[in-house]
């Protein structure tokens, strides 16, 4: 049996979900900006979020989760507010990627694939950013940070807070 709050999130998921579902209707081929649309106003795609769309749009459940576990920028497990991602490919790591990881990790008390426990902040690293001539480089919800130092991460972590 679901707890009361269990149940009142599946109801608020639910509400959401509709409406975003009901947004997009029946379009061919919107599967991703739903799923994406999803992510962006729940933090994440929870499995109701993939049964409901399953039931409403009558696209098989394993369709809907082979495509939201496909994609990295779709997320089934819940993420921060500010997703940060640090460049650890070669440029950034002969240029001190793993510094700066590490000064992440400190500031945000993470490793990669964790979020803090206020949901704040999730930390990825990543293997380019594409823009290797400014490495070592950090990007925190779509922004880039460049030529980043320790006490640069500090700077652009409290400036998120």
């Amino acid at each position: 049996m679901l707890s009361f709050r269990k149940r009142a999130e599946a109801v608020m998921y639910e509400d959401k979900i509709d409406q975003i579902i009901d947004k997009y209707g029946n379009e061919k081929g919107m599967l991703i900006q739903l799923l994406l649309d999803i992510q962006h106003e729940l933090n994440w795609i929870p499995k109701e979020a993939i049964k409901r769309i399953s039931e409403r749009l009558k696209i098989p459940y394993s369709q809907i989760f082979r495509v939201a576990s496909f994609y990295t920028a779709l997320s089934l497990k819940p993420i921060g507010r500010h997703l940060v991602r640090v460049c650890v490919g070669t440029a950034c790591y002969i240029r001190g990627a793993p510094r700066i990881l590490d000064s992440v990790e400190n500031k945000l008390g993470i490793k990669p694939g964790e979020t803090t426990s206020d949901s704040k902040f999730s930390l990825e690293t990543v293997n380019c950013l594409g823009c290797c001539a400014s490495g070592p480089v950090i990007e925190i919800d779509g922004k880039y940070f460049g030529k980043v130092n320790s006490a640069k991460v500090e700077k652009i972590l409290s400036s998120c807070e």
